[in-house]
């Protein structure tokens, strides 16, 4: 019974050291270093081109509303109509109009005659001011009446929108919408680390997708002096010359614009890993055999490189270039060349 005892003892004792052994092994196995190629960054002149995309609009809108309601008379033209600067384009009923003339004409007449009287001293000053008065009110009053009942372009342009029919009682929304086609303009949101390099008159590219094989030259016009705080952007205005009648307000483009030479940290592209489930974009760096894990932003793409910007990553730096899709953050590993 004894010697039974005594042999099955040793036999798990010879188990457990087994266990033992493979426990050791797989530890061994798990903290081995992995194998990774590195390069030295350094900074590299490149030339910064951006890209922005915008919409288009009119270089200028006109929302045809006059001030005076009542019965639309006549509206002169239709969507599409190209119009020149002071052409009429809505006549609204007159009633108001004709009847201001009439007060016009009896106030000029009436001035007329205290001219005459005050010059020969037979009426007071403050008489004569006030027939002056009432004339100077009558005239500013057809005046007003004459420009809202013939409504005329302030420029030229191309109606874009017509709310109304002839003999409709116009409510406040505006009759017509004139636009310019033959000059655009766009805004667009440009980054404030940007702000020194951009200037009023610099000159860039528009590409609309709906023509690929097209380029239309743009100028900075208006570089807007605020940096808004939330998105930390500042807004450019561009005039878009539209001669060849190809672009249209409401059309989607893109406006490439180079901010010159400037150096900066350029990595090979496949060296840049894109965290799942977001568009956040990191590198691994190693320093005495342990990564750590960058998060940076990227810049243009330069055929197979990328500019990569963060504060954490500088020129000197050795950054992994293979071997870091299996690696985390603090882990140990093995440069080879």
């Amino acid at each position: 019974m004894k010697s039974r005892f005594t042999l099955l003892s040793l036999a798990l004792l010879s188990l457990a050291g087994c266990g033992e052994t493979k426990t050791e092994e797989i530890t061994v196995q798990e903290e081995k270093p992995i194998q990774v190629k590195t390069q030295e960054l350094s900074l590299q002149t490149i030339a910064r081109n951006v890209e922005y995309s915008s919409t288009l609009e009119g270089y200028e809108t006109m929302n045809v509303a006059p001030s005076v309601t009542g019965n639309i008379e006549k509206i002169n033209v239709e969507v599409g109509d190209k119009v020149k600067s002071g052409e009429i384009l809505v006549v609204m009923d007159q009633k108001q109009l004709r009847s201001a003339k009439l007060q016009y004409a009896n106030a000029k007449k009436d001035l007329s005659r205290m001219e005459v009287l005050y010059e020969s001293e037979a009426i007071s000053q403050q008489t004569y001011d006030q027939v002056k008065l009432a004339f100077d009110t009558a005239s500013e009053n057809m005046s007003f009446l004459d420009s809202n009942t013939f409504v005329r372009a302030r420029f030229a342009g191309v109606i874009t929108a017509k709310n109304y029919e002839d003999g409709e009682l116009y409510s406040g929304q505006p009759i017509l919408t004139l636009s310019t086609i033959s000059t655009l303009k766009s805004l667009i949101g440009i980054p404030e680390s940007y702000y020194p390099v951009v200037k009023k008159g610099m000159k860039v590219n528009v590409v609309a997708d709906i023509y690929p094989d097209k380029v239309f030259p743009a100028t900075v016009e208006i570089v807007y002096p605020v940096i808004d705080e939330s998105s930390h952007t500042f807004q450019i205005k561009l005039r878009i010359p539209n001669t060849s009648d190809l672009l249209r307000p409401g059309m989607y483009i893109r406006v490439k614009m180079s901010m010159g030479d400037v150096e900066a940290l350029v990595v090979p592209y496949q060296s840049v890993l894109k965290l799942i489930g977001s568009n956040e974009r990191y590198v691994f760096i190693e320093k005495d055999g342990v990564v750590k894990q960058i998060f940076v932003k990227l810049g243009g793409r330069y055929d197979d490189k990328v500019e990569i910007i963060s504060d954490e990553i500088h020129p000197g730096d050795r950054l992994v270039t293979v071997g870091q899709a299996k690696l985390i953050d603090g882990m140990k590993v093995n440069v080879v060349k």
